[in-house]
């Protein structure tokens, strides 16, 4: 939805009133009598408003304070300061310190008061316009490195485990995308391009050490039970066994591996689930139920599914629809 509401602020009733009438025919407009009352407005409307007009001069809190958390809040508003000729210097201070995009000096001149909030309503538009290419952007970004990632996995596998990990692989990547795995944040003021390859490069590496090294932690065992007994107890706490399944309360082990940032690296906890499908649990089977996950292991030697040809692409495109919705 493009905000197209005005609120205006201003402790006079009558002022209020007249900005209404003077505005209504542009733009709907929202009206407040207090900063506090005004901040109040932003939290629970915020998404409606294009402008916002303050008056500087109020009791309890001047307008710029309004202003300025509109402008931490709220950065796609287009904020504005109303005063009289006497507080021009306040007008002025609050442009210098990026809290406002234009001052109207009181009493209003009608046509110049339509004339800035038209321009006013442009700028809000144009910044919506922006906004939402951005996130296009960033969501393809991250979408993009959710798959990327998905493929550095089946090299890690490749690369560092002797036993074929396909199936292991194809129930992890089923899992995230089940337990709607987020998208990796990228912080573009922090990184570009370069040093979000570089510290990819460096998570597979890591990756593929504790995948290593849990693959000599689980050993071969007999029993069901005891699998998922070493599932449980490698998940540090984060998951309990209970009967024939491993019981999680909450599904980050299962995404944190492909959510996590580019600049973190990856622990061994956060690794652990991969490894122990690699061992264990390539037809192991994974469900949500009364808000908790569960893990089991079907019947003693039964073998797991043939992969179709084209697994990796069809779990990829799984996980990268759970991650666009909402």
């Amino acid at each position: 939805m493009i905000p197209n509401t005005i609120l205006y602020v201003d402790d006079e009733a009558m002022a209020l009133k007249y900005f209404e009438r003077l505005v209504k025919p542009l733009a709907p407009v929202i009206t407040a009598q207090s900063v506090a009352e005004g901040k109040a407005v932003l939290a629970q409307r915020g998404s409606e408003i294009a402008v916002l007009v303050s008056d500087q001069r109020m009791p309890g809190a001047y307008g710029n304070e309004l202003l300025r958390y509109a402008r931490e809040q709220h950065p796609g508003v287009v904020r504005m300061l109303t005063t009289a000729y006497s507080e021009l210097g306040e007008a002025i201070e609050a442009i210098n310190s990026g809290e406002i995009y234009r001052y109207i000096t009181k009493p209003w001149d009608l046509e110049s008061l339509h004339a800035d909030l038209r321009n006013a309503l442009e700028l809000a538009v144009l910044r919506g316009e922006r906004d939402g290419l951005l996130r296009e952007k960033m969501l393809l970004q991250q979408q993009q490195l959710l798959g990327h990632r998905a493929g550095q996995l089946a090299l890690a596998c490749a690369g560092f485990v002797r036993e074929d990990s396909g199936n292991a692989l194809h129930v992890f990547l089923q899992t995230a995308a089940a337990a709607h795995c987020p998208a990796p944040a990228i912080d573009w003021a922090l990184m570009d391009y370069a040093d979000v390859v570089e510290a990819e490069a460096a998570r597979g590496i890591a990756i593929g050490g504790h995948l290593g090294r849990w693959l000599q932690d689980f050993t071969v065992s007999p029993s069901q039970a005891q699998a998922l007994s070493q599932l449980a107890e490698a998940l540090a706490g984060r998951a309990q066994l209970e009967g024939d399944k491993v019981r999680l309360k909450d599904a980050r082990p299962f995404t944190e591996l492909l959510a996590a940032p580019p600049q973190e690296l990856p622990t061994a906890t956060q690794v652990a689930w991969l490894g122990w499908l690699i061992r264990w649990g390539g037809s192991a089977r994974v469900h949500a139920q009364e808000g908790a996950w569960h893990v089991h292991l079907p019947g003693a030697a039964q073998p797991a599914a043939a992969l179709p040809k084209d697994w990796l692409a069809g779990d990829i495109e799984a996980l990268l629809a759970a991650m666009a919705r909402p």
